[in-house]
Formats: structure tokens, sequence, C-alpha cells
């Protein structure tokens, strides 16, 4: 399972209420077509098949077919010029 540093739930949590999704909704990660990256999208509600990682308010969708690439990872967040951006690292 994908697993969340401390700067990652609360970027997700403040991303999550400042875009006025409901309770319901979360950051949804994805595989792009040719699925050698993964993409971040705000969603409402996960899909039927994402698998829902939530910690402490973040709610984390991970589409079923990028969630056995990621089950070895943490996702963490920093803040720089552009504002927030995200890692996916290899667990240790």
């Amino acid at each position: 399972m994908l697993h969340l540093t401390d700067n990652a739930k609360a970027a997700i949590t403040g991303i999550t209420s400042q875009s006025g999704l409901p309770d319901t909704g979360g950051v949804r990660i994805t595989l792009t077509p040719d699925a050698d990256q993964v993409e971040l999208s705000l969603c409402p509600e996960p899909e039927s098949s994402d698998e829902v990682i939530e910690e402490d308010g973040a709610r984390v969708f991970v589409e079923e077919a990028a969630s056995p690439l990621l089950e070895a990872h943490t996702l963490d967040a920093s803040t720089g010029p552009d504002g927030i951006g995200f890692a996916l690292r290899k667990a240790s």
C-alpha cells in the first residue's frame, strides 16, 4: 500500500479543502496512457475499483492499475517557488 508522509497529508488536506471538494473527495493517482508516469488530480469521490487511503483526513485514491506499482512507495510533498510539488519515493 502507498504510504503518505506528514507533509503529503497536510498538502492533500489543504488542497482538497481549498478546492471545495465534498468530504468524499481527494487526490486520485492514475497511470498515464503509456503507463510510464503517474498523474495526480482532484476527484469528488473514488472510482469503484480504486484503492482508498485515508490518513489524518487526507484521502488518496489509487487507480487499480497503479496500485501494484505504488505499493512499495511513499508519497511526499514540499512547497517550492511554483507551489506544492509531490514526489514518489521508494520505501526503504
